[in-house]
């Protein structure tokens, strides 16, 4: 279950027509060891710097990290929940990953319009996810915005 830090912010959808530049949304989620194991068995990703601590300790992490697209994922509970919400459709997601997640960071991944073209319904978004002051991945997303037009 996420961890939404603005209980007040919708879940749902926000149609084309009332996006503007600026506009952000995010959620927080703190990351378990539930979360990585279950990540690893519906990716099938089993790597053992994400499940072993004795492997990972002799890493470049020196010890255990969350999957990359475990944290990207928060991101797209942003993008499908609350901005635009319900009936967006990725069209691209580009993804720098900064620094490692570790079970037990609170992460908290932020979405913010950057442009918009209402002609084709696409919508620009930074995306930003951070463990506290630090930034640990950021990226661009492109979503095609659900319109009221096409209810």
């Amino acid at each position: 279950m996420l961890d939404r830090p603005h209980d007040n912010l919708p879940r749902g959808t926000i149609c084309i027509e009332d996006l503007e530049i600026g506009l952000a949304r995010s959620v927080s989620k703190t990351v378990t060891d539930q979360d990585i194991a279950l990540f690893a068995q519906v990716s099938t990703d089993h790597n053992p710097v994400h499940l072993d601590e004795a492997y990972a300790r002799d890493t470049i992490f020196a010890g255990r990290v969350a999957h990359g697209m475990l944290t990207a994922s928060l991101i797209s509970a942003v993008i499908g929940e609350q901005l635009p919400g319900h009936g967006s459709v990725y069209l691209k997601q580009d993804l720098k990953f900064l620094a490692p997640v570790r079970p037990g960071d609170r992460v908290t991944a932020s979405v913010t319009v950057a442009a918009i073209d209402h002609s084709r319904r696409r919508v620009t978004l930074d995306c930003l996810c951070r463990v506290g002051d630090t930034e640990v991945l950021k990226g661009e997303a492109l979503v095609l915005a659900p319109s009221r037009k096409f209810d």
